[in-house]
């Protein structure tokens, strides 16, 4: 699996997931609504860490640097 996501990019995923997971725990967020939010906080957090996002590879977008890539 070739890396297509930039630090910037899992920057931003990792933040947005956070967010999330605060607001659910704050109860700011609940329900139906957080529950598919924490799901979503979950991608964000798998596919950062892996550095790939399977949404990326069919359009050929990658937010990788060239060194990046391996």
């Amino acid at each position: 699996m070739k890396k297509n996501m930039g630090k910037a990019d899992k920057t931003i995923r990792f933040l947005v997931a956070a967010v999330i997971v605060i607001l659910f725990a704050t109860k700011v967020i609940s329900g139906t609504l957080g529950v598919v939010l924490l799901i979503l906080a979950g991608v964000f957090l798998l596919t950062s860490f892996i550095s790939f996002c399977p949404l990326y590879a069919p359009f050929g977008i990658s937010t990788c640097s060239l060194k990046d890539k391996h």
